[in-house]
């Protein structure tokens, strides 16, 4: 590890068991209408350089696809700033384990322009509405 990785801010990794075929949960993280269900409003298509929008509380999010290996991977650049964010989806028999890594983060005291907050403190919110969409809201989406 370099020296500017030791200094930035780590990733996000939320991990969660889903009670839901690998292909039920894949057709909710992988369209438009299955994010929208547990993320947010969105213009997602699966394909490979498709350039979407997140509509997020701080307006538009930029977003590009950067990489889909149906059922089990998916990958998108997120707003300006660097961050990607992954889905892996790993089959459990009848379960899906699901994992989402948010990387791509700065130096702690960076500011992140759209919040004009520090990195690290944008990296705690997010932690925590990570843990909530993850758990809670992409649970009830493909198990409800």
């Amino acid at each position: 590890m370099d020296s500017n990785q030791k200094n930035t801010v780590p990733d996000i990794n939320k991990t969660v068991v889903l009670n839901a075929p690998i292909q039920k949960v894949w057709n909710t993280v992988s369209t438009a209408e299955g994010i929208a269900a547990w993320f947010m409003p969105n213009d997602f298509q699966p394909v490979v350089g498709h350039e979407f929008h997140l509509q997020s509380p701080f307006g538009p999010s930029p977003c590009k696809v950067l990489e889909i290996d149906e059922p089990h991977r998916l990958s998108f650049s997120w707003d300006k700033d660097g961050w990607v964010v992954s889905f892996t989806l790993k089959e459990l028999g009848n379960k899906t384990e699901f994992t989402l890594v948010h990387s791509g983060w700065k130096q702690p005291d960076a500011t992140v322009p759209k919040a004009n907050e520090e990195a690290a403190v944008i990296r705690d919110r997010m932690n925590n509405g990570w843990e909530s969409i993850v758990h809670d809201r992409l649970r009830q989406a493909v198990e409800g």
